[in-house]
């Protein structure tokens, strides 16, 4: 009986422990790289992820509940978290928006959850794009932060074909610490995202 219960014990230390694949990779290869390609004199100066947000317009479906629900089970299943509804801040007539109406959906992903999703995303899911050839090197915003947009959900593994009720597009936006463009240019491409060849 007590061996059982030190084994039960070991089990949930290692997987307290869990480490992401991408952040052993950020913390063992990319910081002395970068240290070393800016000439950095302190490894806290060295850029890293903060966060990565993801976020979907719902569309002509978000005047059905049913869809909206759907939606939301989506991004949950990619994202690894609950996403929360964004709401309509102001009416506009010709789109037929009510001040308070659910319009999207979105998630904010922070520490492993957000290294998982950058690995799935990197390794699985952009590989899986129609004729790709990489994503795009100039979509930066002059403060260290990168912003894509994929154009349907079939690209992630959790997603099944034929449980599709409807093809969405996300945007995500990878927010980092890196002061430049080209500092996050640097840490994006040394933890594997594939930037199309200029």
């Amino acid at each position: 009986m007590a061996d059982t219960t030190t084994q039960v014990a070991k089990e949930t230390a290692t997987d307290s422990k869990y480490v992401s694949r991408k952040r052993k990779l950020y913390q063992e290869e990319v910081v002395p790289y970068l240290m070393k390609h800016f000439g950095y004199k302190n490894i806290n100066e060295c850029p890293k992820l903060v966060k990565i947000t993801i976020n979907g317009g719902l569309g002509d479906s978000k005047d059905n509940a049913k869809s909206v629900q759907l939606a939301q089970q989506e991004l949950a299943l990619i994202a690894g978290q609950k996403p929360v509804l964004t709401k309509a801040k102001k009416s506009v007539a010709n789109f037929k928006v009510r001040l308070g109406m659910n319009v999207g959906i979105k998630v904010t992903l922070r520490q492993d959850k957000m290294y998982d999703f950058f690995d799935k995303l990197v390794s699985i899911a952009l590989p899986r794009v129609r004729d790709f050839r990489g994503v795009p090197s100039k979509s930066f915003d002059g403060r260290g932060n990168y912003a894509m947009g994929v154009k349907e959900q079939l690209i992630f593994p959790e997603i099944q074909y034929d449980q599709v009720e409807k093809v969405r597009g996300y945007d995500i936006c990878i927010v980092t610490t890196a002061k430049t463009d080209e500092e996050a240019r640097e840490l994006l491409k040394a933890m594997g995202m594939p930037f199309k060849a200029n």
